[in-house]
């Protein structure tokens, strides 16, 4: 399986786009080496977990070619995680392809989102190539050669953002973003279907900062409570890796703090186009 990190930055980016920190202000100092763009992971060239408003930059920057994508994925509704409106452009004079139809996923508000950002300018000869699946927590879905597993996170009370587990029938990946520490069930469902996942990617918003007791995002301490959990339910072994991405800003991301991080607690710290095989 191929994975490759489009985006590792939360949802202002960094810099952030109205920010004068001085934190952001080197950044823009530095330049391109220390970006981060809006989350989104691509996997197998084929299958994009999330969607985000700078989608169109990561195919730009990485050479993504967007027709080939068959499967997206949609943890929540929150625009740096489901940008709808770039899907208008799947077709009419816009867009030249033979690709198949695009089968978007997501909880009942995404789909909702979707069509509301979409009403104006959707065309129907468009629309009729894209298929919207609603998905539920603590199911199996089957995309394609995919075999899909929704967790429930803890993210936002208005409405029920999903994790994903995603096999391609040879290796299995764990998406751990956008969430705090998480249960409802998850470790359990894990556990009962018996899956192993080669690798997990953790939201680290916070790195080692405090989170002062933040439901909706996770630092790298919560990540090691979680990846205890994980190992606990089978659903992950020793030789599983562990990614953290979804930095934010406010936790100064540099280079000299996260490969601390990497030797301290034996994870690799993302970055905008990273590529990984498991």
């Amino acid at each position: 399986m191929k994975i490759q990190y489009l985006g590792t930055g939360a949802a202002e980016g960094i810099p952030a786009m109205f920010c004068n920190c001085d934190y952001c202000n080197t950044v823009r100092r530095v330049g391109k080496s220390m970006y981060r763009t809006r989350s989104q992971v691509l996997i197998n060239d084929e299958l994009s977990v999330d969607f985000s408003s700078d989608a169109y930059y990561h195919a730009l920057e990485f050479g993504v070619n967007y027709s080939k994508t068959k499967y997206v994925l949609i943890t929540h509704s929150h625009m740096d995680h489901c940008y709808a409106h770039d899907f208008i452009l799947r077709g009419y004079k816009y867009a030249r392809f033979s690709g198949e139809k695009l089968v978007i996923c997501g909880n009942e508000e995404v789909i909702k989102v979707f069509n509301e950002c979409t009403r104006r300018e959707l065309r129907s000869d468009v629309a009729q190539n894209i298929q919207l699946v609603k998905f539920a927590p603590l199911s199996e879905y089957s995309l394609g050669k995919y075999k899909i597993l929704t967790l429930p996170a803890s993210h936002t009370q208005a409405e029920q953002a999903l994790l994903y587990y995603i096999s391609d029938g040879n290796s299995g990946y764990l998406h751990l973003c956008d969430t705090g520490v998480f249960d409802g069930g998850s470790f359990e469902f894990l556990k009962k279907v018996g899956v192993l996942a080669n690798l997990v990617t953790f939201d680290c918003t916070f790195l080692d900062k405090s989170n002062k007791g933040s439901v909706r995002h996770m630092g790298i301490r919560d990540n090691m409570y979680v990846k205890q959990k994980l190992l606990q339910s089978g659903a992950c072994n020793e030789s599983t890796k562990y990614v953290i991405t979804h930095f934010s800003h406010n936790s100064m991301p540099n280079d000299e703090m996260l490969k601390q991080i990497e030797h301290n607690y034996g994870v690799i710290s993302a970055y905008d186009g990273m590529i990984l095989e498991v």
